[in-house]
């Protein structure tokens, strides 16, 4: 078989037609989606742009799924009918018709407040997100620690989270110390928790800043420690005191750990030596590998 000459192939794809571009739907189409359709119908549909283009398409078929059915037959339909709201972009059409059915124990309630929560959040209802999340595990905030929720979020940082956008600064750190503390994942979660305990309570939130440190230094998480300290520091300022500690400490380990960055910052008078670099860039403290001996804190 011999070789097909270029011109040719050109000219062969230059006569095909190009495919026609989908048109949006007719209104005669879309009429009659709101009447015959069904929940799956109507949830592809919203994450059509050809059938639901339209802010007025797309509140139409919100309309359409919240009343298509008031009075649910079964819990499995109130969880599609639901979950399509939510596909649809209507969190709050996603709580009333949960609000609709009342669900068994076991699995039945795992998943409708699973549902409920995703629907909160997507909200930003932060109470009633966090409230769906302590409700999840009967009040056992530890029990968070075990459980992934969509998006791969662990549930008891979520909880912290939420309650921490609600003002409830106090209540977000009770929550993430109640997880595991094990590890540079516990230093991250004291840091946190000194975070958001600082107004309140400086004297623990130092004291919790300490605790992190040592679990940091043990684990070699130097780019953490450095977290750490910057936190520390910026906290002490904040509550009205010199922060010559962890100024100290963190001079000590920016300069053992060569991070010329760190060093500039916390004394900006001084000249920039002339191989500046960033943390997070190559020998930055965020790159560096385990030191042959560890740096003291």
């Amino acid at each position: 078989m011999g070789f097909v000459p270029l011109p040719l192939v050109l000219t062969l794809l230059s006569a095909v037609p190009p495919a026609a571009a989908p048109l949006p739907w007719s209104d005669a189409r879309f009429r009659e989606l709101l009447v015959d359709g069904t929940i799956t119908t109507m949830e592809k549909a919203c994450l059509d742009p050809m059938a639901a283009g339209t802010k007025r398409r797309k509140q139409q078929l919100r309309d359409r799924l919240l009343a298509i059915h008031p009075v649910p037959a079964s819990f499995e339909l109130t969880m599609r009918n639901a979950s399509a709201l939510l596909t649809c972009g209507s969190p709050e059409g996603t709580a009333l018709v949960l609000n609709r059915f009342i669900p068994a124990h076991g699995d039945e309630r795992r998943r409708w407040l699973t549902l409920r929560w995703q629907a909160a959040a997507a909200a930003l209802d932060h109470p009633q997100a966090a409230l769906a999340l302590r409700r999840l595990v009967d009040g056992n905030v530890a029990a968070l620690d075990q459980i992934t929720l969509t998006g791969s979020r662990n549930g008891l940082d979520t909880l912290a989270e939420h309650e921490a956008s609600r003002g409830r600064s106090q209540a977000a750190a009770f929550v993430l110390l109640q997880g595991d503390l094990q590890g540079a994942a516990g230093a991250r979660r004291r840091g946190q928790a000194a975070e958001w305990l600082a107004a309140t309570d400086p004297e623990q939130a130092d004291q919790l800043l300490e605790v992190a440190l040592d679990k940091a230094a043990s684990e070699q998480a130097w780019g953490l420690a450095m977290d750490l300290l910057q936190l520390q520091l910026r906290l002490q300022l904040a509550a009205g005191g010199d922060g010559e500690r962890p100024r100290l400490r963190l001079e000590r380990l920016a300069a053992r750990l060569d991070d010329a960055y760190t060093l500039l910052q916390l004394n900006p008078e001084t000249n920039a030596p002339p191989s500046l670099r960033s943390p997070r860039e190559s020998g930055g403290h965020a790159a560096v590998g385990e030191p042959t001996t560890a740096p003291s804190l």
